[in-house]
């Protein structure tokens, strides 16, 4: 289909994918994001789903594993439903909790050496800031029924966690040799 090496991921890059695609003759119907920023803009006018295991992931690196906070707790419980609900039902249990904490996360912090603040509970406002600001997203696969778009990009990701098994097999090989053979893996 199409692969290109890049150095950086951003909106051009993508672009150019999607038009050589497009180009092909292939007809872009819907994508599954990972939750990098770019991606979104570049397919504007298509259904776009984020990736629930990206989305839990993304929250739990904010959380950790285990939180402390009773609040984190309870986000991190909110968030482990996102596989088994519905834009209504999450949206609703998500909601409850930001009013229920919304004061805690207004708290703020003084440093007392510069007299600047900042917010005590950092963390956990990016956590929920994140799930905010996916929340169009996390559900697009059940508004569109008949697209059959996946919740996760798993089956892609697994492809990946493929190729570099055989790479590893093939340990020091220079930059340009190293592309040969992912391009090999590729057109096989």
């Amino acid at each position: 289909m199409y692969w290109d090496e890049i150095i950086n991921e951003n909106s051009a890059v993508y672009w150019k994918g999607r038009t050589e695609l497009e180009k092909q003759g292939f007809i872009v119907q819907a994508v599954v994001v990972d939750g990098k920023k770019c991606l979104k803009s570049v397919f504007l006018d298509l259904p776009v789903q984020m990736c629930h295991f990206h989305q839990i992931a993304i929250v739990t690196r904010y959380l950790t594993r285990k939180p402390k906070l009773e609040a984190g707790r309870e986000l991190k419980e909110i968030t482990s439903l996102l596989t088994k609900s519905n834009e209504k039902e999450f949206t609703f249990f998500l909601n409850g909790w930001f009013e229920k904490w919304e004061e805690f996360l207004k708290e703020r912090t003084v440093n007392p050496e510069t007299g600047e603040w900042f917010y005590t509970h950092k963390r956990l406002r990016s956590a929920c800031r994140s799930l905010k600001t996916n929340l169009p997203y996390l559900f697009t696969y059940q508004k569109h029924p008949e697209l059959n778009i996946p919740n996760t990009t798993n089956s892609l990701d697994g492809s990946f966690s493929n190729f570099k098994s055989l790479l590893r097999i093939h340990r020091g090989l220079r930059r340009a040799r190293r592309y040969k053979v992912i391009c090999e893996i590729l057109i096989k």
